[in-house]
């Protein structure tokens, strides 16, 4: 015997006429104790509600764009009398799986004796040029589980087919999704925005004057790679401190030569010099991950890439095989890669091949920040203005200038108790001139 009863918004705590941004389900669908039904959207966060008990859903009393609160009709769902008992005392733990197991799942189990009289092809057809996706504007059906699983892998659940019941998306199904995109050539399956609601449309006219200008060609371009490397790498900072005081000693005895050779010998000048010494130690600095991640490929070669501030934007031209070249080349060449940046003039090459990038803001200011990664490379140098110190000696407090450093690096490939004995032995070399050389 069955019955129909009405579904209301439970509790969601201190919020009222909130916005219903996605309805998860449909009328005729089979829904389990504790699928979502909606979600919704308030100032602070998105909540996901639940269903309280297995059933058919018979109408649907909500629909996007709607303000609910606390009570407010959901659904119509129809219910067997005792089906939640009878599931109770029948089920095994076994049984108790996520996606795998729901009705559904059982369902096309009973089937499979069904469909094995079905002759299956032994080799799988041709895979299409492109990936198979929901119908435009078709609602994509999913658990909770699945949808949390699927923004793990980077992958928009409205661009997967699903094989469930009525449609509805198994985890295989995102697997599935992404092996087919691969194999098809797609090198793009990963391009969900991990379900972030979109910016919103603010008319800026109504609050006063405004001028718009457009974005420069090259912030365009390094933007969405930007946005890409702070999402898809996990991203952590080390800071320190290096005593560069007999450092800027040896540069300010020698930067007169070198501008008499028409350039300026900078402190950035001996810190690629440093790193390309740091980075034969660490040589997994020095690496990155291959397209699967499931290799790390180790460079034998030291390529150090150098922000440059420029009227169109930030561009990261790089010095070529820093190991071998001595400080004044370094600054040399620092100086030619930078007057051809900023006249516009770098060609691709100038840009490719880093093994890891250094952003020095010495020049500006501040005590620190948090540079994002420089993919495919695992780390990058922050490097922030030097001011003077007192540091203790042993015997008494001495004023020394000191030099803010911040390694942000990739938690994939690097481990904290890497990153801070590397940031530890770059100091040292910025801190005694005779490393740098030996």
């Amino acid at each position: 015997m069955s019955e129909v009863i009405q579904i209301n918004v439970p509790d969601i705590g201190d919020f009222d006429a909130v916005e219903v941004i996605e309805v998860l389900v449909s009328e005729g669908d089979e829904i389990n104790a504790e699928d979502a039904i909606m979600s919704l959207e308030s100032e602070k966060a998105t909540i996901e509600v639940p269903c309280p008990q297995s059933g058919v859903i018979e109408k649907l009393m909500i629909k996007e764009g709607d303000q609910v609160s606390e009570g407010s009709p959901m659904i119509m769902l129809k219910v067997t009398e005792g089906a939640s008992e009878a599931k109770a005392e029948n089920e095994t733990p076994k049984a108790q799986t996520p996606e795998e197991e729901t009705p559904a799942a059982k369902q096309e189990k009973n089937e499979a004796p069904k469909q094995a009289a079905t002759p299956t092809p032994e080799k799988a057809p041709p895979v299409p040029a492109e990936v198979p996706t929901q119908a435009k504007g078709k609602l994509a059906h999913a658990s909770p589980s699945v949808r949390k699983f699927a923004r793990e892998l980077g992958v928009d659940v409205s661009v997967v087919t699903g094989t469930g019941r009525k449609g509805r998306i198994t985890k295989d199904d995102v697997k599935q999704h992404i092996k087919t995109a691969m194999q098809s050539g797609g090198q793009t399956v990963v391009t969900s925005n991990f379900d972030v609601p979109p910016f919103p449309a603010v008319d800026f006219t109504e609050f006063g004057e405004i001028e718009s200008k457009a974005l420069s060609r090259i912030q365009k371009i390094s933007g969405k790679y930007l946005h890409r490397n702070w999402v898809r790498i996990p991203h952590v900072t080390q800071y320190d401190e290096a005593d560069i005081t007999e450092l800027e000693a040896f540069r300010n005895e020698n930067k007169a030569e070198a501008k008499e050779q028409g350039f300026n010998l900078t402190p950035l000048a001996f810190m690629v010099k440093a790193m390309a010494k740091a980075l034969k130690k660490f040589p997994k600095f020095n690496s990155s991950l291959d397209v699967d991640g499931e290799n790390l490929i180790y460079k034998k070669y030291f390529h150090i890439g150098i922000a440059v501030d420029t009227p169109n934007g930030l561009v990261v031209p790089v010095i070529k095989d820093c190991d071998k070249k001595e400080v004044f080349e370094i600054a040399k060449e620092m100086r030619d890669i930078s007057v051809k940046a900023r006249d516009g003039k770098l060609a691709p090459s100038d840009m490719q091949g880093g093994c890891i990038s250094i952003s020095s803001l010495g020049g500006i200011g501040g005590t620190a920040f948090t540079p994002i990664i420089n993919a495919p490379e695992v780390a990058i140098l922050g490097v922030s203005r030097s001011s003077i110190k007192p540091q203790w000696n042993g015997k008494e407090f001495e004023p020394r200038l000191m030099l803010p450093l911040s390694l942000s690096y990739d938690h994939r490939v690097i481990d904290g108790a890497d990153a801070a004995r590397f940031i530890v032995y770059l100091s040292s070399i910025l801190s005694d001139m005779k490393k740098m050389i030996l």
